[in-house]
């Protein structure tokens, strides 16, 4: 894909516009589409799951229930409601749990928001499986090189990138589907710079997922409002006072979307296999090994040394957390689930129970967080010292799959795991199929409708 279309110096939104716009099913190498449909699989695990959570059900009672829409679907409910409830109150769900892929150049969770806007687009407008998972790479591909041109200074400064990002990733996708033109692509992305938001000081809560649901239902208003004429900045990314400049302090180059140039972000795409905040995935990793390795015995452990990246005291180092969301974004609490023999796979881990555990307490307040320059985000080691003996372990989660055949089946057995309690295993099995397949779905109605229970 090219950065800017034509040789000649331009904007950084324009840049981003003509970076992505182009893109064809037919024209992405098969590794892109093939992770583009284990985007499509893993959301709707995770959402179908999700669709049970408080936050869902509130959202779904509160905004969509009473409209008496019925535009879209939403997932894992029989209700219907307008396409951008139904993009709000799915993107939450798809995030509820904070189970869903992630990426490093976004910085954030790229297929929350992006995926439901396009179903909610796709069954509104009839368009087919296909059209979803085309719209899902645009999508991803422009939020992916947006926050890479915008650097850690986002994320630095408290933003959630997956609400903020997501919002322009959304609006990407729908332009895409819709086949605006560029100046229409460039008016959707106006309106999606002015409504993209989501801070970090909402991690551990409900509002964390509402990020994602906003920027769905946010990016798709934006593409339809572009679609009929409505206006905004055309310079949104790099204009004074614009995104960049409000939520990074610099003026981006487009010059930074050049290394990028030929590559397919979303092949990228990382997924999760532990319930939790991925910044706690390589502890975790790290401390499964040593427990597997050496068979310590929980209660024979006398401390726990955690080394990371100081940016993640910012984002999952809650000390003592009290509900199982909390639980998710502590360092501490996850490190001890690991070397307890804890399935961090397993939803029920995270509860506010689970998080009360006396075992897990206990062994919790002996697990001590420390920050190493110049690491890795995604680097950890763990030290545990037992009886005199000191036994060290350190694990990388952010190296994408390399075998996409092998990262199916895992993803295939995640979304089994998740679904088949709400749906049912043959229904949940159907879902699968549909989602590996989903270029041959010619309605994406019928996706929706295997979400929920027969």
């Amino acid at each position: 894909m090219s950065t800017t279309g034509t040789g000649k110096e331009v904007g950084a939104t324009l840049a981003l516009v003509r970076a992505v716009r182009a893109a064809r099913f037919d024209g992405m190498p098969e590794d892109a589409r093939e992770v583009a449909r284990h985007c499509l699989l893993d959301f709707l695990g995770v959402a179908v799951a999700g669709s049970r959570e408080p936050l869902a059900e509130i959202l779904a009672d509160e905004i969509a229930v009473n409209e008496g829409s019925s535009e879209a679907g939403l997932i894992g409910r029989k209700q219907r409601a307008s396409r951008l409830s139904a993009a709000l109150v799915n993107g939450a769900a798809g995030h509820a749990l904070d189970f869903d892929d992630t990426h490093w150049a976004m910085g954030g969770h790229p297929s929350a928001p992006v995926i439901p806007a396009i179903l909610a687009l796709a069954e509104s407008d009839g368009l087919s499986g296909r059209a979803v998972l085309e719209g899902l790479v645009a999508g991803i591909e422009f939020e992916c090189r947006l926050g890479a041109m915008m650097g850690p200074g986002h994320y630095a400064l408290g933003f959630h990138s997956t609400g903020t990002f997501g919002t322009f990733g959304a609006a990407a996708a729908c332009a895409h589907m819709m086949r605006l033109t560029e100046d229409g692509w460039l008016r959707a992305l106006g309106l999606a710079g002015t409504q993209a938001a989501g801070l970090k000081s909402g991690f551990g809560t409900m509002a964390k997922p509402l990020h994602a649901g906003r920027a769905a239902s946010n990016g798709l208003l934006s593409a339809l409002a572009a679609r009929r004429g409505f206006t905004a900045n055309t310079a949104i990314v790099e204009t004074e006072q614009g995104f960049a400049l409000t939520h990074a302090g610099a003026t981006p180059s487009a010059e930074a979307l050049d290394r990028y140039a030929g590559r397919w972000l979303i092949r990228e795409t990382l997924f999760k296999y532990h319930a939790s905040c991925y910044l706690t995935h390589a502890p975790i990793q790290a401390a499964e090994h040593i427990r597997a390795e050496h068979r310590i015995d929980p209660k024979a452990i006398d401390a726990v040394e955690v080394r990371v990246a100081p940016s993640l005291f910012g984002v999952c180092n809650i000390q003592a957390p009290r509900t199982g969301l909390e639980a998710k974004f502590s360092l501490r609490a996850t490190t001890a689930m690991a070397l307890l023999g804890t399935d961090t796979s397993d939803l029920a881990t995270f509860s506010d129970a689970g998080a009360a555990d006396p075992a897990l307490v206990a062994l919790r307040d002996r697990v001590r967080v420390v920050a190493v320059e110049k690491t890795v985000p995604t680097c950890a080691t763990v030290i545990v010292e037992s009886g005199g003996r000191r036994f060290q372990a350190q694990a990388d989660s952010g190296q994408p799959s390399a075998d996409l055949a092998a990262q199916r089946e895992s993803l295939t057995r995640k979304f089994m795991a998740l679904v088949t309690p709400v749906l049912g295993r043959a229904r949940a099995q159907e879902l699968a199929d549909a989602a590996l397949r989903a270029e041959d779905v010619s309605a994406t109605s019928d996706l929706i409708r295997l979400t929920q229970a027969a």
